[in-house]
């Protein structure tokens, strides 16, 4: 079975929580920004680096590191399990309600024409913790550690 490192970003501005939902792929669900950590890359800088990616958001800190976890993916039909590092990154900067924004380079498929947007993400705040939707695959799993930090 193959491991993947993941990187899992818990945007926040205030107690709001970003998330997203895939407008052309609704059986995606709802998830939080994250992606592969590179070869070499440590978990602090690929979660900047995905939540920028998949967000467009500029002005990202990182805060508080709040767990790990393996996840088997099998109920997803993959052969993988993923080792997960979870982290709340900090949004210093306004942003509207709602946006949709493009993935130009998706780690997970490195052949894609890189002048077309692969993933359109439509992203929207809500507010933690009653607002918090139910997200897909367990990207929740760490809200309860986070929501003592807001």
């Amino acid at each position: 079975m193959i491991e993947k490192r993941k990187a899992f970003a818990y945007v926040t501005r205030g107690k709001r929580l970003l998330v997203f939902e895939h407008p052309h792929a609704p059986e995606a669900g709802i998830q939080v920004p994250a992606g592969t950590i590179e070869p070499g890359e440590s978990p602090e800088d690929a979660v900047l680096r995905e939540a920028h990616e998949e967000t467009g958001l500029t002005a990202l800190r990182l805060g508080a590191f709040l767990g790990e976890q393996r996840r088997d993916m099998a109920d997803f039909g993959r052969e993988e399990i993923h080792h997960r590092y979870f982290y709340q990154v900090i949004c210093e900067q306004e942003t509207p309600e709602r946006w949709d924004w493009g993935e130009r380079f998706p780690s997970d498929e490195p052949d894609v024409d890189s002048t077309m947007f692969r993933h359109v993400f439509r992203f929207y705040w809500v507010d933690l913790p009653d607002g918090s939707p139910e997200m897909i695959a367990d990207h929740g799993v760490m809200l309860t550690r986070l929501l003592p930090m807001l």
